[in-house]
């Protein structure tokens, strides 16, 4: 097991599953299938998503904040209650219950939710780390952040074709995810703050060493988010391009799963037995050498060796970029920390789509694999050289000092 406590931990990892599944559910699947129902056309749709995923995005940290003194409880359940009241006065309006759901209203609560929302990652993804098991830490926090893979695939795969045969059917099925979802949040409501490290106030220059190995690592977290956010928007054009469908991807699939099951099993022995850059490194290689592999012409013929080289990467990577984080985290700050990275990723899945339908429009798949080679290449540079090895290991020294300084503080 890679959890103490892992009712707890597995209670929190299915909320994620759950809420994620609703998540895009709704935003993805129903609001585009029943726009119509609900007077909206694709410019409000887009900006209603929008301004959803931006109240997410920027309130990851100051929700992390609030989750680590006020209750992880109390904002998981308060965000799950949000994303309830969300889908059932949609469900209303378009139903005629409601007559018109007013934009604005729908807009309010979309971003209220988006703001709530933004507590869910960094809690999990905090006591995801402070439950790990000594040596195991990388590969639970991997593990953790590959929870929103089935979320993807009810909320998209199934939710999606059962929204098209029967919208009634699936909206109920939406609600009902919600609903577990917040059933579940009702059981962890009672979870306490995070253990804080001491309680003395640290000084200016204490907090300066304490985050700096977090400041160190924001620009890749942008550039390594960026890269695959290139893709979001072009999945099923690239499909079309290549005469391909979601179906002609299943055994290439397989590869994929194969890669990423092994390297995440490999690379997690080997960031807990030395260092997670030993991981990281050979994964952001791997991932710059398959988008380069795709960005030459006829891409489909070379899917055999794209998808199990990504799967290889992307394990590798995930593995040595969690453990990175986990080792430079300021010590009863965690789900600070980890809400004020996820802010920067979640910028740079938001800037992806852009420069991604830029390339598409002007250069075709060439350019937007070729960008995303580009990316991988300088966030490896960056480690490489901006964030070595020696300015990560005094990173990581500071945290472990403060936190033994803090810990010295509170004994009597």
């Amino acid at each position: 097991m890679l959890w103490n406590s892992p009712l707890l931990m597995l209670r929190l990892l299915t909320l994620l599953v759950l809420s994620e599944a609703a998540h895009f559910g709704f935003f993805v699947t129903t609001l585009p299938l029943r726009a119509g129902e609900l007077g909206l056309n694709a410019a409000l749709i887009g900006t209603l998503m929008g301004g959803h995923y931006l109240a997410d995005a920027v309130s990851k940290g100051p929700m992390g904040y609030l989750a680590g003194h006020w209750g992880a409880g109390r904002l998981v359940t308060l965000a799950a209650l949000a994303g309830l009241l969300t889908m059932t006065a949609t469900q209303l309006a378009a139903q005629g219950i409601l007559g018109a759901l007013t934009y604005p209203a729908l807009f309010a609560l979309a971003t209220l939710w988006g703001v709530l929302y933004g507590s869910l990652w960094p809690v999990v993804m905090g006591y995801s780390q402070l439950l790990a098991q000594p040596g195991h830490t990388s590969q639970a926090l991997a593990l953790t952040s590959l929870a929103v893979a089935p979320g993807l695939a009810v909320g998209v795969g199934v939710l999606g074709p059962l929204m098209q045969r029967s919208p009634e059917l699936g909206m109920n099925v939406l609600l009902g995810l919600q609903g577990l979802a917040l059933l579940l949040a009702l059981s962890l409501v009672g979870l306490k703050p995070a253990p804080q490290t001491g309680t003395r106030a640290a000084s200016l220059g204490e907090l300066r060493q304490q985050w700096g190995g977090v400041a160190l690592l924001l620009p890749a977290a942008l550039a390594q988010t960026l890269a695959p956010g290139l893709l979001v928007t072009l999945l099923f054009p690239l499909l079309h391009q290549m005469g391909l469908g979601i179906m002609d991807l299943a055994w290439p699939a397989l590869g994929l799963l194969a890669g990423l099951g092994l390297s995440l099993w490999l690379a997690g022995r080997l960031a807990e037995r030395s260092s997670p850059r030993r991981a990281l490194l050979p994964g952001l290689l791997a991932l710059a050498v398959t988008y380069a592999v795709m960005a030459w012409p006829h891409p489909e013929q070379r899917l055999w060796l794209g998808l199990p080289l990504l799967g290889l990467g992307y394990g590798s990577f995930l593995t040595g970029w969690n453990g990175l984080v986990g080792r430079v985290l300021p010590q009863g700050q965690r789900m600070v920390g980890w809400g004020a990275i996820m802010t920067v990723e979640a910028l740079g899945y938001a800037a992806g789509p852009v420069l991604g339908g830029l390339m598409w429009t002007h250069f075709g798949h060439t350019g937007v694999f070729a960008t995303g080679t580009a990316v991988f290449v300088l966030a490896l540079l960056y480690y490489l050289f901006a964030a070595g090895p020696e300015q990560l290991a005094r990173a990581a020294a500071a945290v472990t000092a403060a936190g033994r300084d803090q810990a010295e503080s509170a004994a009597p």
